[in-house]
């Protein structure tokens, strides 16, 4: 009971971060798809971005596989939510920690090998980033209260 009383806070903030990922991918998605350039009036650097060899693997658009990760990890969480099924849980931090490392690498290119910079991409390894650590959060308190309970 007391896991449940702790980890619904950072729960439903892994449910809102995945949507907000995969709002922002999708649409990236989709203007791919479409044949446009987001407008970046932030930070010049979009275009760049977004039309470069890294932009797309055997003409799928990365986008579109951070819309499909950030899918699978709110089907994982809420999942999770309603069956508290232990794999669930560390199917979501695996998941969260091959898309924080991927999202590495792209902020990697875009700074390094490209220098510039797509605010688009840039938000989504903030929220891959934050899914990360919320999934490192929850594994803890579910060890932790397994621990409690065991007592």
């Amino acid at each position: 009971m007391q896991f449940q009383n702790n980890s619904r806070y950072f729960i439903f903030a892994a449910l809102i971060l995945s949507i907000i990922g995969f709002l922002d991918a999708s649409y990236l998605a989709a203007e791919h798809y479409l044949g446009k350039i987001p407008p970046c009036s932030l930070i010049a650097g979009c275009e760049t971005v977004l039309t470069s060899k890294y932009s797309a693997i055997y003409g799928i658009p990365v986008a579109l596989g951070g819309a499909v990760y950030y899918f699978a990890a709110f089907i994982l969480i809420f999942l999770y939510k309603e069956m508290e099924q232990k794999i669930l849980l560390r199917l979501f931090f695996l998941f969260s920690a091959l898309a924080f490392f991927a999202s590495l690498g792209f902020v990697y290119i875009q700074l390094f090998i490209l220098k510039a910079i797509c605010i688009y991409c840039m938000a989504s390894a903030a929220t891959s980033t934050l899914l990360f650590l919320l999934s490192c959060i929850m594994q803890n308190i579910k060890k932790s209260s397994s621990v409690d309970e065991a007592r």
